[in-house]
């Protein structure tokens, strides 16, 4: 009983290992989606040479090229570290469910000899 209760318990981790994956890779593709279009808004006003406008809430206010490069960067620069940190989670995850997966591969693989 306590084998089948610990194999229960590893199952039930290996399950939620599984959703906490499906779930960082969801969140990690949402950042790229708006690290893609940072990207491409950064470097559609670098070959500007107009006024540039930034969007308040419903209003749109001049705003120094300057100004919204290094807020455009700056951003990048965070969703470029969150999209890496989501990724080293994700490829901790995938060890501990691969370790797990093992055990229970090599349990069942000795039960059946």
């Amino acid at each position: 009983m306590d084998i089948d209760k610990n194999i229960h318990e590893k199952l039930q981790e290996l399950q939620l290992i599984e959703q906490n994956i499906q779930n960082f890779s969801l969140q990690k593709q949402a950042f790229q989606i708006e690290l893609n279009e940072t990207t491409s808004a950064l470097e559609e006003t670098e070959k500007s040479s107009g006024d540039i406008y930034k969007i308040v809430g419903q209003v749109m206010v001049k705003t120094e090229k300057e100004d919204i490069l290094n807020d455009m960067r700056e951003k990048q620069k965070i969703l470029n570290l969150r999209v890496k940190s989501i990724e080293k989670q994700e490829e901790i995850l995938r060890d501990k469910a691969e370790s797990i997966r093992e055990k229970f591969e090599a349990k069942f693989n000795t039960k059946k000899k």
